[in-house]
This record gives structure tokens, C-alpha cells and sequence, in this order.
């Protein structure tokens, strides 16, 4: 199979991008999320305190918009502390991070964030929001933590950790999750996809070739969406049957044997796990870790993954054969790729090195919550041209 070459780009969209890049105005990032705080209100509404109240505090969105520029793009409080300025004094600012900002108030903030780039036209012109890919990005994290991990291929002789993020078609981010070290990201992508900030449910979900497997492919069906994985070394793909069969020049790729006794036998136990992970009752990751011992599947996992045989069979007739199958699992996946490129930039000097000092999920929710703004700013901004 031939890899993707990229599709000529016409010079009207040559033209296009040029005339929409002069339109966007330069303007600091604190300024931005000032204006969306104006323009959606319940985004800075969703900061309360520990204990639910919301904030008496003079100015409080101007202290927001300066903890989350500080923290997100690791630079600290000396950048953005005024003397003089209630607002931006340094005990204020640590005030409002120790009392209102934390991985609950992230969430709340984000939904409304989301919801309103939902009503963008261009928004809806991209997708319908129901395609999502999920990938995690390495953060090596510069002071000891309970969250963090070895491993010498991301972090060095460092720790870190992963966070593992959604988008959807529409360019949305629609949830994250920080995972200690560099654990496989099967075992928590299905967990991302249900607990999301907000938006609908996605349909289909796409990951890259490492994280996925057969015990994957059939949770995922089984809890009504689509799996597809982008997939490397077609040649050596496994395809699996029901039936004994010639499929001619499919014999070889069709090897493996679907076992539907084995399915039969677990059903009414793989609904029981199906409407528990559904239900919230229980994490899709505690199943995974539950269903294989030592790294073995056990009779339910073997079960479970005997049925996602099925739709991975499927998947990978389909990835071979029909080329803008491939192009729609590529094109999301390039947009969640340019997402981690502005997320890794503001990391600090192009560095994903995580500020991260007690509670790194909380810094890594700042990150994904300061490019969602962004989003809904730059497509509802007047189309005024920019001298440059």
C-alpha cells in the first residue's frame, strides 16, 4: 500500500490563507482571554472557590487571565505581578490559584468554551463534531512528584508524565487526562472519551498505531462508537474469520479464527462490563487492568477481544482499500498534531518541560485550557486587515 502523498494545494486556498492571516490581529494573550471572559461569560463564572461560592473580588477575570497565562506558559508570577494594581499583586494572584483554580474548575470552564465554538460557522464546516482523535504528549517534570515515571526514550534520566488529550474534528478539545509516565494509552483513552469537559459523545475514535489492540476494538464497539487506529506495516497485518472459508487471495491475511462459542459463553458478563464503564460505575482503565493478568488476557478479556476481532478485521480491509478512508483518519490526526505543536510552544522556548511543583494535572489542564480560547476568538473576530 502506497503511502499518502500529499494533495496539491489549489491557489485560491494559497490565496485564502494569506488574506485570513493579515485579518488576525496581533494581540497578547492575556488581552484575549479578557475579551472571550466578556464575550462568554459563564467561562469565568465557572471559577468558584473550594467551597462553591463565586468570587467578590474586585477585577477577579484580570487575576484569572494572569494565573492562567502564568502557569500555562511557565513563566512564572514575575512576569505578570503589577505593583500598584490590586488585581495583579503577587499575594492576589496566589490567592486565586490556591482558592480558585484547580482540575474542577478547569472542567466547568471548558464546557462553556466548547459549547460556544459549537456556534461558529466555520466550526460546523470543518466536521461535524462526532470524529475525535485521542494522543498524549510527553512532559518531562524538573521536581520530584508522586505523578511522574521513569523512561529514558522521552525524559532522560528525568521524570515525567503524559497527557492525554481529545479533539474533534471541529478543532475542539474536549477533555484531557495527565497519566503518570508513559503508560500505553489504550488503557486510558477509553476513560478520555467519556469524561469529557463537554460536547456530544464522539462516534468514532482515532488513535495512532501504538495504542491500540484487539480487547480495544471491542470495548469500543461495544460501547457504540467506531475504532479506527491508523495503522502501520499493512503486510503484516492479522485478519481474522468466522467461517472456514476460501477468501482466496485473503486466505493468508485471514489466518486467525473467531471464536463465537467463547463469545456466547461471556456474554451476559461483557454486558455487565459494558454498562458499568457506560454508566460511570467504573473506569474503562480498572476493566483493562481486571480482564488481564501478568499481561495475559483472562476468559472475559479473551472473550472481549475474540469480538473486537470482528471490527478490526473490518478496519483493516477498509484502511487498505479505500484511500480517503485513510486521508479522513490522517487529516484528524494532523489537526490534533498542530494542537500539540502550539501546546509544545507554549511549553516554555519550544521545550515540553511541565512547571510542574504539587499538583502537575492542574498545570497540565492550564495548558489545554489556554488553547481553547484561542479558538473561538480567532474565528468570531471582525475581518479587519493588519498592517504589518
Amino acid at each position: 500500500m502506497a503511502k499518502l502523498a500529499a494533495l496539491p494545494e489549489p491557489p485560491s486556498l494559497i490565496d485564502l490563507r494569506k488574506r485570513v492571516l493579515a485579518m488576525l490581529p496581533r494581540v497578547d494573550l492575556p488581552e484575549l482571554l479578557l475579551e472571550v471572559m466578556g464575550r462568554v461569560p459563564p467561562f469565568e463564572a465557572a471559577f468558584t472557590s473550594v467551597a462553591g461560592g463565586v468570587s467578590k473580588l474586585a477585577d477577579f477575570h484580570v487575576s484569572v487571565a494572569a494565573c492562567l497565562t502564568a502557569q500555562a506558559l511557565n513563566i512564572g508570577y514575575a512576569p505578570v505581578v503589577k505593583a500598584g494594581t490590586p488585581a495583579l499583586e503577587r499575594g492576589r494572584l496566589s490567592h486565586v490559584v490556591q482558592n480558585y483554580l484547580s482540575a474542577e474548575t478547569y472542567t466547568l470552564a471548558n464546557a462553556p468554551l466548547i459549547d460556544e465554538q459549537g456556534k461558529i460557522g466555520f466550526a460546523q464546516a470543518l466536521g461535524g463534531g462526532l470524529v475525535a482523535a485521542i494522543d498524549g504528549m510527553r512532559f518531562v517534570v524538573p521536581v520530584p512528584s508522586i505523578y511522574t515515571r521513569p523512561n529514558k526514550k522521552f525524559f532522560g534520566r528525568s521524570r515525567g508524565v503524559t497527557w492525554l488529550n481529545m479533539i474533534n474534528d471541529r478543532g475542539v478539545g474536549l477533555g484531557a487526562k495527565v497519566v503518570t509516565g508513559t503508560v500505553r494509552d489504550s488503557l486510558h483513552m477509553i476513560d478520555v472519551a467519556f469524561r469529557r469537559d463537554g460536547g456530544p459523545r464522539p462516534e468514532v475514535l482515532v488513535t495512532d498505531t501504538g495504542s491500540y489492540s484487539d480487547v480495544v476494538f471491542g470495548l469500543v464497539h461495544l460501547l457504540g462508537m467506531q475504532y479506527r487506529p491508523a495503522l502501520a506495516d499493512i503486510p503484516d497485518q492479522k485478519g481474522w474469520r468466522i467461517q472456514n472459508a476460501d477468501y482466496g487471495s485473503l486466505s493468508r491475511f485471514a489466518r486467525g479464527k473467531i471464536d463465537l462459542e467463547k463469545i456466547k459463553r461471556h456474554w451476559n458478563d461483557i454486558l455487565r462490563v459494558v454498562v458499568s464503564i457506560y454508566t460511570g460505575e467504573i473506569r474503562a482503565y480498572d476493566v483493562m487492568r481486571m480482564i488481564q493478568r501478568d499481561g495475559n488476557p483472562t476468559p472475559l478479556g479473551e472473550a472481549i477481544a475474540h469480538y473486537g476481532r470482528i471490527f478490526k478485521t473490518l478496519h483493516i480491509l477498509t484502511y487498505a482499500v479505500e484511500e480517503p478512508y485513510r486521508r479522513d483518519i490522517k487529516g484528524v490526526r494532523n489537526l490534533q498534531e498542530s494542537r500539540h505543536a502550539l501546546a509544545g510552544l507554549s511549553a516554555g522556548r519550544g521545550r515540553r518541560r511541565a512547571a510542574v511543583t504539587l499538583r502537575p494535572p492542574a498545570h497540565q489542564r492550564d495548558r489545554h485550557l489556554l488553547l481553547r480560547p484561542a479558538q473561538p476568538w480567532s474565528r468570531r473576530r471582525p475581518a479587519v486587515p493588519q498592517s504589518r
